[in-house]
């Protein structure tokens, strides 16, 4: 299988052109609903799918990401919560690790576990550098890998982590405030990460606007990723593909 989801992330990036991601959590969306989300996601052109929660079962993932191919060609990720969560129906996977946490087993142990299934798997593997900040709530990813968010006012602490990992070789950085969060990540904080690192910098959890969606990629993110919000209210689709499809640089003729 050709590998052309991380290089399509690294142009855009180059180019300036912003990314939106509609995050399904099979638990939470029932089958019924996919279709309406489906539709929607084909209507406001978004780019990419992130399939996962913290306690989805297999045989639920499998008929998400079925439905959502016999759909429509939205590349599907896979965000998996735990090292079970894998399923050869996605295109891709991001291979967290949670390093804003000092858990050695989401740093590297999971990740030697499942490593033999994703050799052999036809799944582009994403390198991706886990960095949970403090919502304002505990979210269940905090709850769940038993580590501290980053303090949202502690951008020191999140530029040197994200260098770090960048530093290690991973490939995207993925900054989560978590589902249902009550404070998004500051923009202050998304500005002064994507100020120190040069790879495709991912945003999510909290976000519920438009206006907070276009700030946040304004502000230096890459990828908008966005679930809570739709599960509760899956016409924001078109809003949010709309406000963070603004910000992209024009291409040039």
């Amino acid at each position: 299988m050709l590998k052309s989801i991380y290089p399509s992330l690294q142009r855009a990036k180059k180019e300036q052109e912003k990314k939106f991601v509609v995050l399904i959590d099979p638990d939470k969306v029932s089958l019924r609903n996919v279709d309406q989300v489906l539709k929607l996601a084909i209507d406001a052109k978004v780019d990419y799918f992130f399939i996962g929660g913290s306690l989805v079962v297999n045989n639920m993932l499998d008929q998400c990401l079925q439905a959502i191919k016999d759909a429509c060609d939205i590349p599907m990720i896979l965000f998996p919560g735990n090292s079970s969560q894998l399923s050869y129906k996605a295109d891709a996977l991001l291979f967290l690790s949670l390093i804003s946490g000092r858990n050695p087993e989401l740093l590297i142990g999971k990740h030697v576990i499942s490593a033999p299934f994703l050799k052999m798997s036809p799944l582009e593997i994403l390198p991706t550098g886990y960095m949970l900040i403090d919502g304002g709530v505990p979210t269940t990813v905090s709850y769940m890998s038993n580590t501290y968010p980053i303090p949202s006012n502690k951008n020191d602490i999140a530029v040197c982590t994200a260098m770090a990992g960048e530093m290690l070789g991973l490939k995207l950085i993925y900054m989560d405030a978590g589902s249902g969060a009550k404070n998004p990540i500051p923009e202050s904080m998304i500005g002064a990460v994507a100020g120190v690192t040069d790879i495709p910098l991912i945003i999510g959890g909290g976000i519920r606007t438009p206006e907070k969606a276009m700030a946040n990629a304004k502000a230096g993110a890459d990828v908008i990723v966005v679930g809570n919000a739709i599960e509760k209210d899956p016409n924001l689709i078109i809003e949010l593909s709309q406000a963070v499809h603004s910000v992209s640089k024009p291409v040039k003729s």
